[in-house]
């Protein structure tokens, strides 16, 4: 929990009034969410925040965040979101909250996007499970056509509801174990190709601006 205390802190610096905040989705993102929310109070000041997800909309409300969209703000002025895992080269894995699909299409439409993780979360290389959102008319073509693909796939489903685990988009997640990826990029773009998918939990490096990496003790951002 420190590491992720600690990475929020040091993401808090970059949010001053009047902000347009694209926010992610996840545990870490919360623990930054309630920090900015003291600071709002304290500072008095105003913060418009563009959530990607229900927990995310739902945790900013409670912190004095006020709420727009993308219709009126097309641009946020920095996304401040978490990863799942991130290699060496930046490229990160995201989706274990099934958000995948608005966290990408906020952090594209923000002129900077910054991640927080726990020193846990980096590996040299992603190996990691890429959760991918589908299409539920589809999901059986897709599910088939991943199977070729991947190592293992499996239709996520939840412990709080009988069946798959439904997007806030109203689609299904597959999770698929692709082991090493050598080229995030490629794999990305391979998987947009299949009709029905929506969208990946690959997030290319080209998409990320700076990772804040939380330890124990301390934050730094990713060299």
């Amino acid at each position: 929990m420190n590491g992720k205390i600690n990475a929020a802190k040091l993401a808090l610096n970059l949010v001053k009034d009047g902000t347009v905040l694209g926010i992610g989705s996840g545990t870490t993102v919360e623990v930054f969410l309630n920090m900015l929310g003291e600071k709002i109070k304290n500072e008095g000041i105003k913060i418009y925040g563009i959530p990607s997800s229900y927990q995310s909309h739902f945790a900013a409300l409670r912190n004095g965040i006020k709420i727009v969209d993308l219709a009126e703000y097309p641009q946020a002025d920095i996304c401040i979101d978490s990863a799942d895992q991130v290699d060496a080269n930046m490229n990160c894995i995201k989706g274990g909250g099934a958000a995948l699909t608005r966290e990408k299409i906020v952090a594209k439409a923000s002129k900077k996007v910054v991640l927080m993780v726990e020193e846990r979360k980096l590996s040299e290389k992603l190996n990691a499970k890429v959760p991918v959102e589908v299409l539920p008319f589809a999901y059986g073509f897709v599910y088939k056509k991943l199977g070729k693909m991947a190592k293992s796939v499996e239709l996520r489903t939840g412990s709080g509801k009988v069946g798959p685990i439904i997007t806030d988009n109203g689609n299904f997640i597959i999770d698929c174990d692709f082991g090493v990826i050598d080229n995030a990029e490629e794999l990305e773009k391979e998987l947009k190709l299949i009709s029905g998918v929506i969208e990946s939990g690959i997030f290319p490096a080209k998409l990320i601006d700076a990772v804040i990496v939380g330890s124990q003790h301390s934050a730094k951002f990713l060299d």
